[in-house]
């Protein structure tokens, strides 16, 4: 509760947005019982799913409409922006408040900026301070992102090329049900006890992919995974799910 927010969270479609109807629905009554609704924030890219431009002129209409703010979650807003071929300013018009990540996509070892106007931002950083926050001698964090924001936008292309091999790679595989990526995002659909053989052996493998609850694995391509790592990350899984136990 340190920052009075009471989140609410609505159904999201498979293509990645929330039915603006949902969004009207959600706007809480004029009631001390209810927190009052101040605030709508979506993500882009949601899951690996790139929100198109227009969708998101519709969500920040709404917010115009019914007196809200708009913040625009974009960790990966620059694949988004890449995949889409708009300049990632496109992407970030009529919010309020735009947060970026530097050390997803863009390869930098840490860092995220929060973008709005001046007295957001002086807010942000009295929040920050009052957090604990801030950093000493941070320069050569700045110099890291700003490397990364000039060298390695456009180049997201090929993580995104990467990810298309993948999932191209794991298609008629035994087992294997893939979803085809938008993104830098591969999801795999797989009965529970391959995931369990999968995790076993791809670590043995020097191999690392994410394994969710139910038989899902998430696999992301960025700046440090080539095509040989792709090629090899096929092989793996496809002997695996080949084989017999």
């Amino acid at each position: 509760m340190l920052g009075s927010v009471q989140p609410q969270q609505l159904p999201v479609r498979a293509d990645g947005t929330i039915r603006i109807g949902d969004l009207h629905a959600a706007v809480k009554a004029d009631d001390p019982h209810f927190a009052v609704t101040r605030l709508v924030s979506i993500e882009n890219t949601f899951v690996g799913r790139i929100l198109r431009p227009e969708y998101q002129d519709e969500v920040v209409g709404f917010a115009r409409e019914r007196g809200l703010a708009t913040h625009l979650d974009g960790a990966r807003v620059f694949n988004a922006a890449v995949g889409l071929g708009v300049n990632g300013g496109r992407l970030a018009e009529g919010f309020d408040s735009v947060s970026v990540c530097l050390s997803k996509g863009l390869g930098a070892p840490l860092g995220s900026v929060l973008v709005g106007d001046a007295a957001l931002i002086a807010r942000a950083h009295r929040w920050r301070k009052m957090l604990g926050g801030g950093m000493r001698q941070a320069g050569i964090v700045a110099a890291a992102g700003l490397h990364a924001l000039d060298h390695h936008v456009e180049r997201l292309a090929e993580d995104h090329a990467n990810a298309k091999a993948l999932a191209d790679g794991f298609s008629g595989t035994k087992g294997l049900t893939v979803t085809p990526p938008q993104s830098n995002m591969v999801f795999v659909d797989l009965a529970p006890e391959l995931a369990t053989r999968l995790s076993e052996a791809l670590p043995d493998r020097g191999i690392a992919a994410s394994f969710w609850p139910g038989g899902r694995m998430r696999w992301v391509t960025h700046l440090d995974v080539d095509r040989v790592a792709v090629d090899e990350a096929i092989v793996a899984v496809r002997e695996v799910a080949e084989s017999q136990r």
